[in-house]
């Protein structure tokens, strides 16, 4: 069984994740981590965050001469932002933001700064996670399992196209600023969230995962709790902007 568990806040020194269960023999590709780190900053519309980062995955632990050796394999991200919050003088915040976990965090520690809450909190974690996920990812192909994405929606522009994924198609849609496959449509989703910024407004989304060479018999219908679509949806909610799942048709 495969497990990882992530540290680190968002101005801290860095984030840290342990992964447990990568069997030995892996060969680690460092570039390709470094890769989909990049993807995830790269989003069109991103926050200024963005800017000041540039993530590189650090293994410092579970390899030897480049492949794993079946312990737990240890991935540090620097925070370049650090060094513009240490020792820095500033008051504690203490209204909470309406859609975030302040307030929720506030009541349950009695915290009397809520930067303590917001530091946690913070999407900035997924970029551990992102680096765990590549290492996945590698895994997954040694196994024929392909994994890609595209952006469906983003605010009330829809790509309604259901389009047959290949390395090909998919190296066309990561040229697109929103990763849209039709590229007319993107020029429409970037129009709109021009409108957004403009507005100081912000857009909801909605993106497609698309994995292939998905061997039948994956999870358990036997336990509840091994459930594969179960264990998608508890992985993917815990992500702090995703607010719904659909796998498949399911909402149609």
């Amino acid at each position: 069984m495969i497990r990882y568990l992530t540290a680190g806040e968002s101005h801290g020194p860095g984030l840290t994740a342990i992964i447990e269960g990568i069997p030995a023999g892996l060969k680690l590709d460092l570039d390709a981590i470094t890769i989909e780190l990049r993807r995830r900053q790269s989003g069109y519309g991103r926050g200024k965050r963005m800017l000041i980062e540039s993530d590189r995955a650090l293994v410092t632990g579970g390899l030897w001469d480049g492949e794993t050796i079946g312990s737990p394999i240890a991935i540090h991200i620097p925070n370049k932002d650090h060094k513009n919050w240490k020792n820095k003088q500033r008051q504690p915040k203490l209204i909470p933001r309406p859609g975030h976990a302040d307030l929720p965090g506030y009541l349950k520690y009695d915290f009397t700064d809520l930067q303590k809450v917001i530091e946690r909190a913070s999407a900035r974690e997924t970029a551990v996670r992102t680096a765990v996920g590549a290492v996945a990812k590698q895994y997954l192909a040694c196994f024929g399992i392909k994994v890609y994405s595209h952006t469906r929606q983003i605010g009330s522009v829809v790509n309604e196209r259901r389009g047959k994924f290949t390395p090909v198609k998919f190296r066309e849609i990561e040229k697109s600023k929103v990763r849209c496959a039709d590229a007319r449509i993107g020029t429409a989703m970037v129009a709109a969230i021009d409108q957004a910024v403009a507005k100081k407004d912000t857009l909801g989304g909605v993106s497609e995962v698309v994995v292939l060479g998905v061997p039948p018999g994956l999870g358990s219908y036997v336990h509840w709790d091994r459930r594969a679509e179960a264990r998608l949806a508890f992985s993917l909610m815990s992500i702090p902007s995703v607010k719904a799942i659909e796998v498949g048709a399911g909402i149609a």
